[in-house]
């Protein structure tokens, strides 16, 4: 058979509807992040009203993953996809109709409940067309679309509140996901159905030995919980996911109170821009680094295990972001290479599934981890809220972020740690 060596257009257009989906999920979770100093003059939200309002999205998205991953893998991408993004485009929309705490309870739990199918569906398909020496890179760019929606959101948020209010900002972004949809359903199909498809290329998307005559019967979401490869992923992404929630719900409001200096919701967008934009690079570049080393020989467990442990490393000086002997713009600077960091980190935990366990389970085994990461926001969310409440109330909001961002420097390596006792080794799943 002969070696393909670049992702084709077919590859590309998935990937490309992958990354417009993630960059529509994070744009539209991410505008209340934006709003929350004119929510809480506008409407009285407060930091524990705030933080109960993204507890309550995260802990509805976290227990949702596993329904959606189960429903995903049964139904398939194609369906299971479309549905996700019609029914958070409408969650989105509704946040215009919220009044207050309870208002935005309601909507941020359908979101909640409808975004959680995003990536159990996206990492399903990409194992569906890419082998595994390219998971990890096309997984780095369709997950780099959550960096490029946090990026839109500050930049286009205050642009429309100034234009015509906060409640057409959840009308607009929401609605951009009726666009994908019409995409999604007129491009996407599986690399089996799709008839312009060369041979050679199926043969290469097929190539990996272990993927080989795989059987499609349905496995218990019970079983999977007997892996130790599932309570590893569950591990990772419990104790990381939540530092990446608290620099997309958390920031904006530490740039306006701590670093303020005159910041508000419309002059504090270019750090954030700053921030979210370098996360791009660790997206990519953290899937294309593991990728890089399996093309010169590594094994995947390996590329994926050393590639982690350089970002878990990198996050680290972010302890320093509170300090008052750095700049604001130097804070930035260390939030950027965290938040970066986590990206690449991100890139490959993802990939471990698709490396270790049978395709017709990945969204199920990622819907696992997906959970652990969201529920454990959703505790870092109150903690988060009633910490910062009380330090404010006391006149020392920045101490409460210091303590967040200790946590936020350990976690990784802690994180790792953990991951590389339990799993010294990797060990491909076989099921039944």
């Amino acid at each position: 058979m002969p070696e393909i060596t670049k992702i084709s257009n077919y590859r590309w257009t998935v990937c490309a509807l992958i990354f417009f989906a993630t960059t529509i999920n994070y744009l539209d979770r991410q505008v209340i992040g934006i709003l929350k100093p004119l929510l809480e003059s506008d409407l009285r939200i407060g930091e524990i009203e705030y933080g109960n309002i993204v507890t309550i999205f995260q802990l509805f998205y976290g227990v949702s993953m596993l329904l959606a991953g189960r429903l995903i893998d049964k139904f398939g991408t194609k369906i299971g996809y479309g549905v996700s993004v019609l029914l958070w485009s409408i969650a989105a929309m509704g946040h215009a109709l919220a009044r207050g705490m309870i208002g935005f309870g309601f909507w941020r739990a359908l979101l909640g409940i409808s975004e959680s199918g995003n990536f159990p569906a996206a990492i399903k398909t990409i194992a569906e067309w890419f082998p595994k020496k390219e998971r990890a890179l096309a997984t780095g760019i369709f997950n780099s679309g959550a960096n490029v929606g946090a990026v839109i959101a500050p930049v286009a948020v205050p642009a429309i509140v100034i234009a015509w209010g906060w409640q057409a900002t959840f009308i607009i972004t929401g609605g951009i996901g009726f666009v994908w949809i019409l995409l999604w359903f007129l491009f996407y199909e599986l690399p089996e159905k799709k008839r312009k498809l060369s041979t050679n290329e199926l043969e290469f998307i097929k190539s990996d030995l272990d993927e080989k005559n795989e059987s499609e019967k349905p496995v218990p979401w019970i079983k999977l919980l007997k892996y130790r490869q599932t309570w590893i992923f569950f591990i990772g992404k419990a104790l990381t996911d939540p530092i990446w929630w608290f620099y997309l719900f958390w920031i904006p409001g530490w740039l306006s109170t701590v670093r303020g200096t005159g910041l508000d919701l419309k002059s504090f967008g270019l750090p954030l821009v700053v921030i979210y934009s370098s996360t791009t690079i660790g997206s990519i570049g953290g899937g294309w680094l593991s990728s890089f080393m399996i093309q010169k020989g590594m094994s995947p467990f390996s590329a994926r295990k050393y590639t982690m442990l350089i970002f878990a490393l990198l996050v680290i000086p972010v302890f320093f972001a509170q300090s008052s002997a750095v700049s604001t713009w130097g804070a930035v600077a260390l939030i950027s290479l965290a938040a970066s960091s986590h990206q690449a980190w991100s890139a490959n935990i993802f990939t471990t599934v698709s490396d270790v366990f049978p395709k017709r389970v990945v969204s199920s085994v990622t819907s696992i981890g997906g959970m652990a990461g969201a529920v454990g926001g959703a505790f870092v969310s109150i903690f988060a809220g009633h910490l910062l409440n009380f330090f404010k109330k006391a006149g020392h909001v920045e101490t409460g972020y210091t303590i967040m961002f200790t946590i936020a420097a350990c976690s990784y390596i802690l994180a790792w740690i953990i991951m590389n006792v339990f799993a010294p080794k990797v060990k491909i799943v076989i099921i039944d």
